[in-house]
This record gives structure tokens, C-alpha cells and sequence, in this order.
């Protein structure tokens, strides 16, 4: 994986997914990768959404000691991208064009802000090319 790329919040939920075994190891080697290659990021969003998840819709929702220690290990080196109004109007012109939701098309926008030229979903287009960036699904 030499190209940079960057982590979708469904991803970072696989990782703890004890359900499918297949998509809890591809989401951690992908995590692995960002942080010892320092090839992979997220954005602020990223983390917000990761941790509405982690805290309320887990099979085990994760305890604050918890996601405090996974902030700190990973999330933290991980971010990249942090709100900023060239963001929104990135976000904006992405939605006009590309008609993904508004949540979509900030994650989109913070992909090609951290200039990525993947972006790993499984909620978004798989093969779609945004500008320089291609989603790619990592679990098909």
C-alpha cells in the first residue's frame, strides 16, 4: 500500500466487529498499515462518528477509560483533518456535483484535503473516482 489513503468511520467500527471475523481482520490491517506506514488518516469527523458508534450501538459499548486510551493509541496519530471552512465548501461543491449527502461529502472533501488518492468505505461508491481520489470498498 504505497498510495496515502484514508480511513472511513465504518472501517475503524470493523476493527471491533467480533461478528465478522473477515472484516474485523481486513479493518485492522488496514489500521496497522496507517499507523506504521504512516500511509492511512481520518479526519475530525472520523472520530466523532467512531466514537457515537463505539459508545452507544456496540454489542459492548466501549467504556470512556476505553475510548480514551483508543483517542490516544490511534485515532489521534491517525487525524489529519480538522474542520475548516475551505472544508465546508469543498464538502458543498462535492454534494452539488457528485449528489452524496452532506456527511458523505465531508468525508469525501477530507480525503482529498489530506491529498489521498484512496478513500476506504463501504458505505460509499466502490471503483468511483472524486478529482484525484478513488473509493474503494475494502471488504468486496
Amino acid at each position: 500500500m504505497n498510495d496515502n489513503y484514508f480511513l472511513d468511520t465504518n472501517v475503524l467500527v470493523y476493527a471491533f466487529d467480533h461478528t465478522d471475523p473477515a472484516k474485523k481482520q481486513i479493518s485492522n490491517r488496514l489500521v496497522k498499515t496507517a499507523l506504521t506506514e504512516n500511509t492511512g488518516c481520518i479526519s475530525y469527523q472520523v472520530i466523532q462518528e467512531f466514537f457515537n458508534v463505539a459508545t452507544r450501538k456496540f454489542a459492548s459499548p466501549l467504556s470512556i477509560p476505553d475510548c480514551q486510551r483508543y483517542l490516544d493509541a490511534v485515532l489521534t496519530p491517525l487525524c489529519r483533518i480538522f474542520t475548516s471552512i475551505d472544508l465546508y465548501h469543498e464538502a458543498f461543491d462535492i454534494l452539488q456535483k457528485w449528489r452524496y449527502s452532506f456527511y458523505d461529502s465531508l468525508i469525501i472533501a477530507s480525503a482529498l484535503q489530506a491529498n489521498c488518492t484512496l478513500l476506504y468505505s463501504e458505505d460509499l461508491q466502490h471503483d468511483q473516482k472524486i478529482k484525484s481520489l478513488t473509493i474503494a470498498n475494502p471488504f468486496i
